[in-house]
C-alpha cells in the first residue's frame, strides 16, 4: 500500500501527454486543427459587424430589419446549445464537433451566395446551429482528453490564444473584402479555411464514441422541446424590441416575451422534478462558486460585446474611419490576445484564479470607460490603444480561467454540458445587453444628442455592467489551479475501503473487478453517481483547492484518506496512474 501511494505523483499526470496521444507530434497535429477550427467562431464573430453596413446597402435591408441577421444567429446558437451539448456527451465529441463544423462551414459558404435577407437570415441561423454542436463539442474533446493540471491549462491558454487571431482576421478580411473585392469573399474565404481545420480534426481528433456509449447519457427530450422554444423566443423580443415600432409595447414583443416565458417556466417544472436526466441538473450549481462564476461570465460578455459593437459604430460614423480602417484599430487584440490568453495558461497553477479574475474585471470596465470619455477625433496611441489592451486583456484572462473552471468541475460525462455552459453565458449574455443598448439607443435617439453623446451613453452603460461583474468576481475565490485528482476519482476516494469491490462494480456499470488482472479493469463514475454528491463536498475536484504535489502518506493518513487509497488501488486508480507514468519522463511538458 505505502509503496503503491508513493508512486502517484499527481503533479506529474498534470503534466505528462495524455497516453492517448502516442507521440508529441498526434497531440500537436490534434490540439493546433481543433482550436484554429474553433476559431471559426470567432471569425464569424468578427467579421459579420464589419460588413453589416456593405451588407444592409447591397440586399436593401430596411432600418428596421438590420439588427435580425446579427440576432438570428445568436438565437439559434444559444437555444441549441444545452441539447447538442448533451448529444455530446451521448454519442463523444468527435462526431458531434466535425458534423458540426462541416453544417457551419456549408452554410458560411451558401450565405456568400445570398441574394435577399431571407436567404441570409436561413443561413445565418443554420450557422448558428452549426456553432451550438461543435463548440461544446470542441471543449468536451478537450475536458476528457486532458486531466487537471498545468498541461490542461496551457491547453486551454492556446484556445484562448488563438481566439483572437481568427476573431482579427475575420475583421481584416471583412475589410478587406469590402473594400477590395464584396462582402461575399469574407463567406467564401471563412469557408474555404475551415474546411482545411475541418480536414485536419477528422484525422488527428481522438473517437471518443465507445467511450462515452459506456456512459449510458440519455437526452432530456421534454427539456429540449421546452428550453429551445423558450429561449428563442425571449432572445428574439430582447434583440428585436429596439426596431419594433412601438418597442415594448408592440404585439410581436409582447407576444413573443410572454409565450417565451412560460414555455421557461414549463422548463423549470420538467428540469426540476420531472426529468430523469435533465439537461441542466440542478447539482452543478452545488459546484463552488458555481453560481457566481456563471453570473459573473453573463455580464462579462454582455459588457463586451456592447464594447465590440459600438465601437465599431463610433469608429465608422463618428470618427469618419473606413471599414478597413476600423479593423486595423482592433490590431492590439490579436497580438494582446496572444500574450494574455498564454500568460494566463502558464499562470493559472502559480496564481490563485481570484486574482486572475480581478485583473480581468477591472481591464474590462477600464477599456469601456476609455470609450465613454473618448473625443469625436481620438489620438490612436492615447485613447484607442490603451483601450483594446485593456479589453483583450479582460476577454482573454476570463476565457481561459472559466474554460479551466468549469471542465475541472465537471465529470467527464457532463464535459458537453461543461462546453455548453461557457458558450451559453457568452451567446444569451450578448443577446441580452446588445438588447438593452439596443432598446437604450433607440430611446435616446428620439431626443437632440448628437451621435457621439449618444454612443458615449451606451458605454457608460458596459461600464456599469462590467463594474457589476467585477464585483461579483471577487466573490469567487479562486486558488491555483494545479493538478489534482478529477472528479471522478474523487468520488471513488470517498468510498470507504470496505466497500470498495461493490462500488467498483456500481461506478463501473455492474462489471466486477478482478483483483487478479486488475490492469484490465476499466474505471468510470455515472453521471447520477457524481450528481448524487454535493460537489461542494468534492471540492478538490475545483480549482477552489488549489494544486496538490506528489501524495505524502503521512499526510494522507492525518487526512483520513488511507482506507480511501486502498479502495483505488482495488479500482484500478492506481494501476492506471502507475501504467500513465511508466514512460512519464519521456512524456513530461517540458
Amino acid at each position: 500500500m505505502d509503496e503503491a501511494l508513493h508512486s502517484i505523483d499527481i503533479e506529474k499526470l498534470g503534466r505528462q501527454r495524455p497516453e492517448i496521444f502516442t507521440s508529441a507530434w498526434r497531440e500537436i497535429a490534434f490540439a493546433t486543427s481543433l482550436l484554429v477550427s474553433l476559431t471559426m467562431a470567432e471569425f464569424n464573430l468578427g467579421g459579420f459587424q464589419v460588413i453589416l453596413p456593405s451588407l444592409n446597402e447591397s440586399l436593401n435591408i430596411s432600418a428596421d430589419q438590420q439588427s435580425w441577421p446579427s440576432a438570428v444567429l445568436t438565437l439559434v446558437a444559444g437555444a441549441f446549445l444545452f441539447p447538442l451539448g448533451r448529444v455530446a456527451d451521448m454519442f463523444g465529441g468527435y462526431y458531434v464537433f466535425n458534423a458540426g463544423l462541416i453544417w457551419f462551414l456549408l452554410w458560411t459558404m451558401a450565405a456568400g451566395f445570398s441574394k435577399s435577407l431571407a436567404m441570409l437570415t436561413v443561413c445565418r441561423a443554420m450557422e448558428g446551429l452549426g456553432l451550438a454542436a461543435f463548440l461544446p463539442a470542441g471543449i468536451s474533446l478537450l475536458g476528457r482528453i486532458y486531466r487537471p493540471g498545468p498541461r490542461k491549462n496551457m491547453v486551454f491558454g492556446l484556445y484562448g490564444a488563438i481566439g483572437p487571431i481568427g476573431f482579427f482576421s475575420g475583421i481584416i478580411v471583412a475589410g478587406i473584402a469590402q473594400e477590395v473585392l464584396t462582402w461575399r469573399w469574407y463567406y467564401w474565404l471563412g469557408s474555404i479555411l475551415g474546411t482545411a481545420c475541418a480536414v485536419g480534426t477528422i484525422f488527428s481528433a481522438p473517437n471518443d464514441y465507445q467511450q462515452v456509449k459506456a456512459d449510458g447519457v440519455k437526452m432530456d427530450w421534454w427539456g429540449a422541446c421546452t428550453t429551445i422554444p423558450g429561449l428563442m423566443l425571449v432572445i428574439y423580443a430582447i434583440s428585436n424590441t429596439s426596431s419594433a415600432p412601438g418597442g415594448w409595447a408592440s404585439p410581436q414583443i409582447i407576444v413573443t416575451l410572454v409565450v417565451g416565458v412560460l414555455f421557461l417556466a414549463a422548463a423549470i417544472y420538467v428540469e426540476g422534478w420531472v426529468a430523469e436526466a435533465p439537461l441542466l441538473p440542478a447539482e452543478i450549481f452545488r459546484v463552488k462558486y458555481m453560481k457566481r462564476m456563471l453570473s459573473c461570465l453573463f455580464m462579462t460578455w454582455g459588457a463586451f460585446y456592447i464594447f465590440l459593437f459600438y465601437s465599431q459604430y463610433y469608429f465608422q460614423r463618428v470618427a469618419d474611419k473606413t471599414p478597413l480602417e476600423s479593423a486595423i484599430y482592433f490590431g492590439p487584440w490579436a497580438i494582446g490576445g496572444v500574450l494574455f490568453a498564454l500568460f494566463s495558461g502558464l499562470m493559472l497553477h502559480v496564481i490563485p484564479g481570484r486574482i486572475l479574475l480581478l485583473i480581468s474585471g477591472i481591464s474590462k470596465a477600464v477599456a469601456l470607460l476609455f470609450f465613454a470619455l473618448m473625443p469625436e477625433h481620438p489620438n490612436y496611441w492615447a485613447w484607442i490603444l490603451p483601450a483594446m489592451i485593456f479589453e483583450t486583456a479582460c476577454v482573454d484572462i476570463i476565457w481561459t480561467v472559466s474554460n479551466v473552471y468549469l471542465t475541472t468541475s465537471l465529470p467527464k460525462q457532463q464535459q458537453g454540458l461543461a462546453g455548453a455552459l461557457i458558450n451559453f453565458t457568452l451567446f444569451i449574455g450578448s443577446a441580452f445587453f446588445v438588447g438593452i443598448a439596443d432598446i437604450a439607443a433607440s430611446e435616446l435617439k428620439k431626443t437632440s444628442m448628437s451621435l457621439k453623446d449618444l454612443y458615449q451613453y451606451i458605454f457608460w452603460l458596459g461600464f456599469g455592467v462590467a463594474c457589476i461583474a467585477m464585483v461579483v468576481s471577487l466573490f469567487i475565490k479562486l486558488d491555483k489551479a494545479g493538478s489534482r485528482l478529477t472528479v471522478e476519482e474523487e468520488a471513488q476516494l470517498s468510498r470507504p475501503h470496505s466497500d470498495s469491490i461493490h462500488s467498483c462494480a456500481t461506478l463501473n456499470n455492474n462489471a466486477t473487478p478482478t483483483h487478479d488482472n486488475e490492469e484490465s479493469t476499466s474505471y468510470s463514475v455515472s453521471s447520477k453517481e457524481v450528481q448524487g454528491k454535493d460537489h461542494e463536498d468534492l471540492s478538490p475536484a475545483t480549482p477552489e483547492s488549489g494544486g496538490t504535489a506528489a501524495m505524502d502518506w503521512e499526510e494522507v493518513e492525518e487526512m483520513g484518506m488511507a482506507e480511501k487509497v486502498a479502495n483505488m488501488e482495488v479500482c484500478g486508480i492506481l494501476d492506471e496512474q502507475k501504467y500513465m507514468q511508466r514512460d512519464g519522463e519521456a512524456r513530461d511538458m517540458e
